[in-house]
């Protein structure tokens, strides 16, 4: 890596996900832990003492008394614009957990909030990092498929109502939406990204077993721009356990499905035509011990090196937001049972 600056970053949200950034940034050179903040005392005092930093329970005073340079923001969806704004008020570059917001109007405002401070805005999507996506995206860039016709996307996975009973916000309208867009957030990414904007979408969504506000399943039927048709399937009542989270391409010259748990595995790669990319694919595999992956440290590497002037953001706001707008396209065409034309309006 190039040497350069070194950047601290404070966390807010010591939940869940914030074991994988504490990883992954122990694994980069170049970045440190700085302090860690959650509402939780006890979760904010475990974190603080286990990566020997600074812990506070209130967001303001850690961004008063902790010298950093990057707040990552690891709390509760519906709140990430309000605290990556005051990350950027107080001269922060914000790396944000998925999704960035649940609304476009909270997308914006976290993006003109960051442009507004002359800040960087990262947006967490790890999983377009696997090698196995990477080797897809490059042969989608190289026309190797031709034509597309149509792309799938399958998310099944479990979550127990002790998932969700763990922490109040979980699978509210307010804080966080359902399985669309918290769980399945990464895959209607990875269709958009690799396929192409949407034109438009109509979706079914039920509430078939959890107690909760939002739906735990789901089916969305795309029409992308270029004439590609498209369903994301996703669920979270996979008996006992999570089988697949997985992509697949049917194009005129090539088939291609990265499968495993978390789009990790290849399972199925055929063009017509040679490319020494098809020698990479038995390497491309991987093995993560969970559904988050392994893409965290990569993306902390990218956030370093736009950070140091040598890269583009893999993920920036504006590239976390078309995500969100077909997620909420999704919900408006399961809420009024009607076809959703894209991009949203008002």
């Amino acid at each position: 890596m190039t040497t350069g600056a070194s950047f601290r970053i404070a966390l807010v949200g010591c939940g869940r996900i914030s074991r994988h950034h504490f990883d992954a940034v122990a694994k980069v050179d170049g970045l440190s832990m700085a302090g860690v903040c959650d509402v939780v005392e006890e979760r904010a005092r475990a974190a603080g003492e286990e990566l020997g930093v600074p812990w506070f329970t209130s967001y303001e005073r850690m961004l008063k008394e902790v010298p950093c340079e990057i707040v990552t923001v690891a709390t509760p969806s519906g709140l990430h614009p309000a605290h990556g704004q005051q990350a950027a008020r107080a001269g922060k570059h914000v790396v944000c957990e998925k999704p960035m917001a649940i609304s476009l109007a909270g997308a914006d405002a976290l993006v003109k909030g960051c442009d507004d401070a002359g800040v960087q805005l990262f947006v967490v999507k790890q999983n377009r990092l696997n090698p196995a996506i990477q080797l897809l995206r490059k042969a989608v860039d190289k026309g190797r498929f031709g034509r597309i016709y149509m792309a799938n996307a399958t998310v099944r996975w479990t979550r127990p109502q002790e998932y969700y009973d763990q922490a109040p916000w979980r699978g509210t309208w307010e804080f966080d939406g359902g399985a669309f867009m918290n769980q399945a957030s990464h895959y209607v990414d990875l269709v958009q990204w690799l396929v192409g904007p949407v034109e438009s979408v109509m979706a079914k969504t039920a509430t078939l077993a959890r107690r909760i506000e939002a739906e735990d399943s789901g089916i969305a039927i795309l029409k992308f721009r270029s004439g590609a048709l498209g369903t994301i399937e996703v669920s979270m009542l996979t008996y006992p356990k999570n089988l697949e989270g997985s992509i697949t391409i049917l194009g005129e010259k090539g088939t291609v499905k990265i499968g495993g748990t978390a789009v990790n595995r290849v399972d199925h790669w055929l063009f017509s035509e040679y490319d020494d990319d098809d020698k990479a694919i038995e390497t491309a595999a991987t093995n993560p011990p969970n559904v988050y992956g392994f893409g965290h440290e990569g993306y902390y590497r990218n956030v370093l090196s736009v950070l140091r002037g040598n890269a583009k953001a893999d993920t920036d706001g504006r590239g976390g937001r078309k995500s969100l707008e077909l997620i909420l396209g999704i919900y408006e065409s399961a809420r009024t049972g009607a076809e959703v034309a894209l991009p949203l309006k008002g």
